[in-house]
């Protein structure tokens, strides 16, 4: 049978397609990442990989044998980190995927309080764009995610966290900054910034344009929170930002100003989701409640 670390070093070459940058990612040097491969399809009495200058390419079945062996990565990992709790809810390794959108500012609160309450707990966080975050647990490339609503996966199950309030946000200088209250008319004509294709918030704003008239500037758009806050201080146009980054990062900006659009309340529902073959879900279930009183007061006094 071959080791879980051949496997571990075949998905990083799928992955990668670059034996250097493969033996990077497992922390081994190239060589000896380059003879367990084939040491591997010596193993399995086929080719898995084709090798040039140019490229690495899975053959077919080399390309079957990587999905398997993210399978069995996958349940090697949940082995590891049952044994690793030695029966205790939060404790052991916990590989967490979300969004660039509310990683840091959901993390900057949470992460200090779970430290402080489960020592044990090692919370390994990797950030993906909201689309590729279901398909990226699937894989087993993640334990647990938090996403943004909807989202698809059959094989997943998934608790609602919190509902998060959008803020319409325009530079402090701009006319629709004298309002103490804005409604949806007031963004007909308006040039809307956001962040690229992939993030939830992308959609969002095309809606809202589609159904107020209002312009979204595809030449414009940002790559990140705080690049969208620059340029709406740069005045290129008004922007929709999610209620943690508001509270973090906007509060005492005297560049924006935050408005509420009295005729309907804008919002995203941020959901903790998990494989349904995962043995842990009474941890997911319990790590899912924590995140949901944390998160819950801070937005309650945006609304």
């Amino acid at each position: 049978m071959p080791s879980l670390r051949q496997l571990e070093y075949l998905v990083a070459v799928a992955e990668t397609r670059h034996f250097r940058r493969a033996a990077e990612r497992v922390n081994t040097t190239q060589p000896t990442l380059s003879e367990q491969i084939k040491a591997l399809e010596k193993r399995l009495g086929c080719q898995l990989v084709e090798r040039s200058t140019a490229r690495v390419v899975l053959t077919p079945i080399g390309a079957e044998v990587v999905e398997i062996a993210r399978r069995m990565l996958k349940d090697a990992s949940e082995i590891r980190s049952l044994a690793a709790s030695g029966g205790k809810e939060l404790n052991g390794l916990l590989r967490l995927g979300l969004p660039p959108t509310i990683g840091p500012y959901l993390m900057q609160r949470a992460a200090p309080k779970l430290h402080r309450a489960y020592p044990g707990l090692r919370l390994y966080v990797r950030e993906d764009l909201p689309l590729s975050l279901p398909r990226s647990l699937e894989e087993g490339t993640h334990d647990v995610i938090i996403c943004p609503l909807p989202f698809r996966g059959v094989e997943l199950e998934s608790m609602v966290l919190f509902r998060e309030p959008l803020h319409l946000t325009v530079a402090a200088d701009h006319p629709l900054a004298r309002k103490q209250h804005a409604v949806l008319a007031d963004l007909k004509g308006q040039d809307v910034l956001t962040l690229g294709p992939g993030h939830q918030l992308h959609e969002t704003a095309i809606e809202l344009c589609k159904a107020t008239g209002a312009r979204l500037r595809y030449d414009f758009e940002g790559t990140s929170l705080d690049m969208l806050r620059e340029m709406v201080v740069m005045g290129l146009g008004i922007t929709f930002m999610p209620g943690l980054y508001a509270r973090s990062e906007l509060i005492h900006d005297k560049g924006v100003r935050i408005i509420d659009i009295r005729d309907r309340k804008l919002h995203r529902t941020i959901s903790m989701a998990w494989r349904k073959s995962s043995a842990r879900r009474e941890t997911f279930e319990r790590l899912a409640g924590l995140f949901k009183k944390m998160v819950a007061t801070g937005l309650e006094k945006q609304r």
